[in-house]
């Protein structure tokens, strides 16, 4: 699929990896509309105030947002939120609450995003590889080596990951393909503002290059997939071989 011709959404895309990925689809000259709860988009980018995981607010937003944009080719799924509790701590079992609303956020506001973005491309016309439409998900090196305290976000991004597969193979039929990105430790909002020793300590465990993750290179990885047609149905790491102990 031609990047440059492609109307894509961003969901979380007013910081992070979302903000550096539309910019990113801009620059190569797409059409984009960021879905977020707050913040605002970069320039050139419609917005939309949207929970991701309320079904009615997500299928009017996208209705909206392919209207906007003259239809809509690709759906990128990074809103998401990390959470840090352990299954038995000081203070008694781990929240029930608060495991619920991780894997709600993070697991099911991406599949109803996708759920809803998949209706709306399937109406599209083939190209000359039968592709309707590309939605990419954004899962977690946690998925595989989750840490301590990680068990809600670990599980959340195990299941992005485990969509990959099976939600390629039922939207085969339609040309829609379905890539999940699982990325290390990224230089975000949130780690820049921890002190630079401290950065410097994360970026030692990666075997190489020994630095933290340009969000750049989130957007570089997510243009690729959707340029490269035989891409579908699995989950790519980009950590720098990072391998968390």
């Amino acid at each position: 699929m031609e990047v440059s011709n492609a109307k894509v959404i961003v969901t979380g895309g007013a910081s992070g990896l979302g903000r550096a990925t539309a910019e990113g689809f801009l620059d190569a000259g797409a059409a984009v509309t960021v879905f977020d709860l707050a913040g605002e988009a970069p320039d050139g980018a419609g917005f939309r105030k949207v929970d991701v995981t309320d079904p009615e607010a997500a299928a009017a937003a996208i209705d909206s947002a392919a209207e906007t944009m003259g239809g809509l080719s690709v759906a990128v799924n990074c809103a998401g939120i990390a959470t840090g509790e352990k299954t038995l701590g000081r203070d008694g079992p781990h929240s029930y609450e608060g495991f619920q609303r991780t894997v709600t956020i993070n697991l099911l506001g991406s599949f109803n995003i996708a759920r809803l973005a998949a209706a709306k491309m399937a109406r599209n016309a083939p190209n000359e590889d039968e592709e309707r439409g590309v939605i990419i998900n954004t899962a977690s090196i946690a998925a595989f080596e989750g840490q301590k305290g990680q068990a809600a976000y670990s599980a959340s991004k195990a299941g992005i990951a485990g969509l990959s597969l099976p939600m390629a193979r039922d939207l085969a039929r339609d040309g829609i393909r379905v890539m999940a990105i699982a990325p290390g430790i990224f230089l975000t909002p949130m780690l820049m503002s921890l002190p630079q020793e401290v950065q410097d300590g994360l970026a030692a465990d990666v075997t190489f290059p020994k630095r933290l993750g340009d969000p750049r290179e989130f957007c570089a990885l997510a243009r690729f997939i959707v340029a490269c047609p035989y891409l579908n149905g699995t989950t790519i790491r980009l950590d720098g071989a990072l391998r968390m102990q």
